[in-house]
């Protein structure tokens, strides 16, 4: 089994990374997301999202996401804010607008969603993943990303 390795996780493509989080314990990732990685991790992975953006999919979709990622080394959460708006998809540092929808989800369970290895409606089923206004904007979401397969 291949350890879970992030330190060099920029030059890591989409579907290496899936492939990753695919072959990793649960543990594993667990312990790597609660170290000094952390940060640059979940940095990356926001840094990416616009590339990955699908404005084919998204229509007239104006809205702003909150990710919140709880299992922070200091027990809080690390929040993103991505806005959907003509046709773009932009990360703001420092959320600072209202979100038409807001996602909690444990560390874990984000690597597995972004890489294309879990499920997010059952997570949302299953209390893993928690989504806070535009219901509908949830269910659809996975649709707006190009999501690497593993």
């Amino acid at each position: 089994m291949p350890d879970f390795d992030l330190s060099d996780f920029s030059s890591l493509d989409p579907s290496a990374f899936a492939q990753l989080v695919k072959s990793a314990p649960d543990a594993q990732i667990a312990e790597v997301m609660s170290g000094d990685l952390r940060p640059k991790v979940l940095d990356e992975i926001f840094r990416r999202m616009p590339a990955l953006f699908r404005p084919d999919r998204a229509g007239n979709t104006e809205a702003v996401i909150h990710w919140s990622i709880t299992g922070a080394p200091d027990g809080g959460a690390d929040t993103y804010e991505l806005v959907i708006s003509k046709g773009a998809c932009t990360l703001s540092e420092t959320p600072q607008h209202d979100p038409k929808l807001a996602l909690t989800v444990g560390p874990v369970d984000f690597l597995k969603v972004v890489s294309g290895n879990g499920n997010p409606v059952m997570m949302f089923m299953t209390g893993k993943l928690k989504a806070k206004g535009d219901l509908a904007l949830a269910s659809n979401i996975a649709n707006l990303f190009s999501i690497p397969k593993a």
